[in-house]
């Protein structure tokens, strides 16, 4: 690559770098005055803090599965925690931390809110979202010839039975609110996904001639006379509600209807004093670690020090401004980040390292760096991978902070193979004389 190539390659990355420290600068304060442009990152877009550093609220739920077949149980938590981020996303609250557990014969969730100091408003969010399912009606023997007053689901309750049905609020897929053309009163169309779909055919199927009850919340909303087998996945809830009723409905069946009850056990306010104290304790550790490297660097590669100090620094510029795009950071998360910070350091050593062997064979400058790099590529390449691979193991089989510290780890890795390979080869191409 010609040398007019990498001075503009240069510019683009101090560029890039700069833009990149003033997005993740927090804020400052003179006279106890907030001063930007330097924050101008924090101002449109905070760090995203776990529990564990800025305190919250933790909910324990236990999940009632009595009449849940043994081998749904699995797919019922998944879908509960599902469904509990999805509820919880839609009041702002960002990154939930939603983990099943089990002890014994007893399935549990434990819910994490970060920032979420009010319990009551916690559980409000995941308490109000509705359990629906769809039931058989089946009718007292006295009663089969008469439909009228099951139709109408009021003393009916007392003289029929209603046999649930595996099609639940797990199912739905969308909701939205409809006026009757004729009559002008709301009603409910619920769009069910596609393993819903087929559960809804098969039971209209079976029930053609019968009626079906729509439960919300064990309480009977509906009963209706099945006239044909009903394809495609849509049902529709009428009733005597209000359209605010029906709008409030379709709002709670689009936030997720569980598809099995939960109970409330535990319920913790947690604070953020230790948290506060371990992040700055972290980002100290870190700092420090950095300095260190960075004098080990100098003293010992002289130049080429600080090559590898700027790219260093540029690194962690780089992957801090990924962090704060969307990642929520946990210290665990932070552990891997500072982790990162020295692996990314070995990539130029071995490059380094080959360089002064190809210069003390002879080569020119120029072409020692090229060689250095390419033979030192398939050493910082599988060292790196082997890295990742761990990373991508560790995020799929844990859970919680093991999570935060797998992703923050493999974010640093990929941002530090571009930062060896481009940034600190560009500073050497462009700084490097014959």
């Amino acid at each position: 690559m010609s040398k007019e190539k990498s001075s503009i390659i240069f510019i683009a990355i101090i560029i890039l770098a700069i833009a990149a420290g003033v997005f993740v600068y927090p804020h400052t304060k003179i006279f106890g005055v907030g001063v930007y442009p330097l924050g101008l990152g924090n101002k449109f877009m905070p760090w995203r803090l776990g529990l564990d550093l800025v305190g919250g609220t933790h909910l324990i739920y236990e999940v009632d599965m009595s009449k849940v077949a043994s081998t749904d149980r699995d797919s019922v938590v998944a879908g509960l925690r599902d469904v509990v981020e999805r509820r919880v996303n839609l009041f702002g609250v960002s990154e939930p931390q939603v983990v099943p557990a089990k002890e014994g014969d007893s399935y549990r969730l434990v819910v994490e809110l970060a920032g979420v100091k009010d319990v009551s408003q916690a559980i409000k969010m995941i308490g109000e979202t509705p359990l629906l399912d769809f039931r058989e009606v089946i009718p007292a023997q006295s009663q089969v010839n008469s439909t009228a007053s099951a139709s109408q689901g009021t003393s009916a309750q007392g003289q029929v039975q209603y046999v649930p049905t595996e099609l639940t609020g797990r199912y739905v897929k969308s909701a939205q609110v409809n006026f009757d053309p004729t009559t002008g009163n709301p009603e409910v169309d619920i769009q069910f996904n596609g393993d819903g779909a087929t559960i809804f055919e098969n039971l209209t199927e079976k029930n053609v001639g019968k009626q079906i009850a729509v439960f919300l919340d064990n309480n009977l909303i509906e009963t209706a006379t099945v006239k044909e087998k009903i394809s495609g996945g849509s049902a529709r809830i009428t009733g005597s509600f209000s359209a605010d009723e029906a709008k409030s409905m379709v709002e709670r069946f689009n936030a997720g209807a569980l598809p099995a009850p939960i109970t409330l056990i535990s319920q913790q306010t947690i604070g953020a004093s230790l948290g506060q104290q371990s992040l700055n304790r972290a980002l100290y550790s870190g700092a420090l670690a950095t300095l260190a490297i960075i004098i080990f660097m100098l003293l010992y590669y002289r130049v080429l020090g600080i090559y590898a100090s700027l790219a260093l620094v540029i690194y962690i510029l780089l992957t801090a401004a990924i962090f704060k795009l969307g990642i929520t950071m946990t210290l665990a998360g932070i552990a891997g980040f500072i982790l990162s910070i020295g692996m990314a350091v070995d990539a130029n050593i071995l490059i380094f390292e080959r360089t002064k062997e190809e210069l003390k064979k002879g080569l020119a400058k120029s072409s020692a760096i090229e060689e250095g790099f390419r033979r030192a590529w398939p050493s910082i390449r599988d060292s790196n991978i082997s890295t990742m691979i761990t990373s991508v193991i560790l995020y799929y089989f844990t859970s919680s902070f093991i999570k935060g510290f797998a992703l923050a780890l493999l974010i640093g890795v990929v941002v530090s193979m571009f930062s060896a390979i481009t940034i600190t080869r560009t500073f050497m191409r462009v700084f490097t004389k014959e």
